[in-house]
């Protein structure tokens, strides 16, 4: 299936690892430009060498900025023109799990100001010019833990189901155009950065009898009964962002594995 994206233009905050260079690499593949994003001029200089070996050819480029930060936003929105971009991926997140009577005030701050902030910021600036336009897509990475919320990390659980509210909200701004903002629900993933967390859970066991530790016992919701891969998710963010998801609109799309139990 040919999905289009040849030539769209796609910046995905938090891409210089995880998921969001998972979402880079499949968009890549689809033939879009993509604007890879971290902190520092090493890690996005490392990203793009391992999607320039994966895709050769790819049209790629850098953009070392804070997102999670006023600061890094504004730096974002000077490089980049607010009509500059056809696809907005709002993936930047952290977590760390944490007692809910031990997480501080500036804890939760954090997170909300990296999780929330950073895509009302970008998306402050880009879906104005999409919406001018009348074409684009702003895609929010949030989590099944915004409808089932975590029982070890209750900020972050916070930070998941606000980003699904602001991604309705801003749907409801595109009436009319074929602009499209939805909120993408992954389960959890098989990134490094779960990994490390899985491991700091279950120090004793091996990664992958840990894995499976943690979705029998932390998640036994789930239907895969396994950790979701990167690439599953990127290649959902595709179609999302192809003209063939032009009737996905103002939606909160669960690739959990089946974890969330409620039907609507």
């Amino acid at each position: 299936m040919d999905l289009g994206l040849a030539g769209k233009k796609a910046l995905i905050s938090g891409s210089s690892g995880g998921i969001g260079e998972a979402v880079a690499l499949s968009l890549a593949q689809e033939g879009a430009e993509v604007i890879l994003n971290g902190r520092s001029v090493e890690s996005v200089e490392a990203a793009i060498g391992r999607l320039r070996a994966a895709v050769p050819g790819a049209v790629v480029f850098g953009l070392v900025a804070d997102l999670g930060t006023a600061e890094g936003c504004s730096k974002a929105a000077a490089e980049l023109p607010a009509d500059a971009l056809d696809i907005l991926v709002n993936n930047l997140g952290i977590y760390e799990p944490v007692d809910f009577f031990d997480a501080t005030d500036a804890q939760w701050q954090r997170l909300i100001e990296v999780n929330v902030m950073s895509g009302v910021r970008l998306a402050r600036h880009f879906l104005k010019g999409m919406i001018t336009r009348g074409t684009g897509r702003v895609i929010f990475m949030a989590s099944e833990s915004g409808l089932n919320p975590a029982p070890e990390m209750a900020h972050y659980s916070a930070t998941k189901t606000m980003q699904i509210s602001v991604s309705r909200n801003l749907a409801e701004l595109t009436k009319g155009t074929d602009v499209t903002v939805n909120a993408i629900l992954p389960g959890p993933v098989n990134t490094d950065g779960v990994g490390t967390f899985i491991a700091d859970l279950f120090p004793e066991l091996p990664r992958e009898e840990a894995h499976r530790k943690f979705m029998r016992e932390n998640r036994p919701t789930s239907l895969i009964q396994r950790l979701t891969r990167p690439e599953e998710i990127g290649d959902f963010v595709c179609f999302i962002a192809s003209a063939r998801a032009s009737a996905v609109n103002g939606a909160a799309l669960r690739v959990d594995g089946g974890m969330v139990r409620s039907v609507v």
